[in-house]
């Protein structure tokens, strides 16, 4: 158990059945009336933010999140399968669950896997993956100088903004927090 004076950024706590994270706090003392504590807190399976005040007194469950490194294996229809490769343990998760990861994931890739209670709720691919582009439109020569972009999909079905000197085949590194372009990569 948490009380809401001790809270800090990052402690994970259930609050309305729902697991948060906070995400900024401040110690409110006015000169009349009680202390209290308001918060900014991030429900961590929807991602949805919202500002809360809580007496200081307010006791919660601390939440312990648990997060293994995994291999994104294969799907099946709706089911993604992931292999967490110490113990070779298979984790079937639900379309909903991936979704936002599989934009930027394909088969054999490793991936974040985030456990409250033994239960999947998210997966994060990692920061940057390197990527092929498998539709977009040649560059114009005498184009390349300037900062166009232009429309490129690569080959987990992402679509994004690419500079002009991106080519079709090219292979690219993405920021996956952001989902933008960072630089042409070797494969």
């Amino acid at each position: 158990m948490i009380l809401a004076g001790d809270f800090r950024k990052g402690v994970t706590f259930v609050y309305n059945n729902g697991i948060y994270v906070i995400v900024d706090f401040q110690h409110v003392k006015p000169g009349k009336g009680a202390a209290f504590v308001r918060t900014k807190i991030k429900n961590v399976v929807t991602g949805a933010v919202r500002e809360e005040t809580f007496n200081p007194s307010e006791k919660f469950e601390l939440a312990r999140i648990e997060s293994k490194e995994m291999e994104y294996l294969y799907s099946d229809g709706d089911i993604y399968y992931f292999m967490d490769n110490e113990t070779y343990e298979q984790v079937p998760l639900s379309k909903s669950q991936v979704e936002d990861a599989l934009q930027f994931m394909k088969e054999n890739m490793m991936a974040t896997i985030k456990f409250y209670k033994g239960e999947a709720f998210s997966v994060e691919p990692p920061n940057f993956v390197v990527l092929q582009i498998t539709k977009c439109e040649p560059g114009v020569a005498g184009n390349t100088a300037t900062n166009a972009t232009k429309p490129a999909t690569v080959e987990t079905g992402y679509t994004l903004m690419v500079p002009m000197f991106v080519n079709e085949g090219d292979y690219i590194r993405i920021d996956t927090r952001t989902g933008e372009y960072m630089e042409r990569a070797k494969q």
